[in-house]
């Protein structure tokens, strides 16, 4: 009963961590020519998988990523004169986890405010309509940022079950249900523009957290999912509006048009 029950709060959790994974795998892949688009979904989520087994494997490597391997006061920096006691044990050790996140932040950061540049300036997209990124470069786009997400996500299973199995189990039960939606979530993010502006926020706000914790200043992701939820939220009420807009404007125009008709036969 015990491993059931942290099997399905485990999956919950790597449902919930995977889904920043899913949003970046979409912006990916709507890049692609429309009939790899399937294929690079499903192989991005597939590294995903490769990834987080890979680091489960190697769970003695995984429990010392966290140690620190050098110490910024070692290194003379707590006398810098910034007053106060700035150089916490956070910000002064610096472990493999620091530096991944960090580097994962910063590739996450550049890739997402590059890809909200392409999509505000429209005329360089149009430009760019004809070269699509190749399918491998995609891939390797995915696979490097799943090391990032695969990293965090082992740590909490890690830190959330006491049995390899569950722990697979688990990670292979959440990508399968990512997998289900990723296609529903990638087609809804494609068609309406603002959502994709909205997703690529998203995910510079996770390269920022990301980049905050490889420094030692840890980020609560829940206060970041809220306000992506309620900004979602938001956007839907809106989209929702301008349907309706849509629908009563070209209920006018008929009836203009039938008026018009009536008065021209008098």
């Amino acid at each position: 009963m015990e491993a059931a029950l942290a099997l399905f709060t485990l999956t919950v959790m790597e449902i919930v961590l995977g889904i920043d994974n899913i949003v970046f795998i979409a912006i990916l892949v709507d890049r692609l020519p429309a009939h790899l688009r399937d294929r690079g979904r499903k192989m991005g989520l597939g590294l995903a998988l490769v990834a987080r087994l890979i680091l489960l494997s190697t769970l003695s490597w995984i429990l010392q990523a966290d140690e620190p391997f050098l110490y910024l006061s070692d290194l003379g920096l707590g006398r810098l004169g910034l007053g106060g006691d700035w150089l916490t044990d956070e910000i002064d050790g610096i472990s493999v986890r620091d530096l991944i996140l960090l580097g994962g932040g910063l590739f996450l950061l550049a890739k997402s405010v590059h890809e909200v540049h392409a999509k505000i300036e429209g005329h360089a997209e149009h430009k760019q309509a004809a070269a699509h990124p190749s399918f491998a470069g995609v891939l390797v786009q995915i696979a490097l940022i799943d090391i990032v997400f695969s990293l965090d996500s082992v740590i909490t299973a890690v830190g959330m079950a006491k049995d390899l199995w569950v722990m697979i189990v688990a990670v292979i039960l959440a990508i399968g249900v990512m997998l289900v939606f990723s296609a529903k979530i990638s087609e809804f993010v494609s068609r309406h523009p603002t959502l994709k502006i909205l997703a690529l926020s998203f995910l510079i706000l996770i390269g920022v957290m990301l980049i905050a914790e490889g420094l030692g200043t840890h980020i609560n992701k829940g206060y970041i999912y809220f306000a992506m939820t309620f900004a979602v939220a938001v956007e839907m009420v809106n989209l929702k509006t301008r349907g309706s807009g849509g629908h009563k404007l070209v209920d006018e125009e008929l009836g203009a048009k039938k008026l018009a008709q009536v008065s021209a036969g008098k």
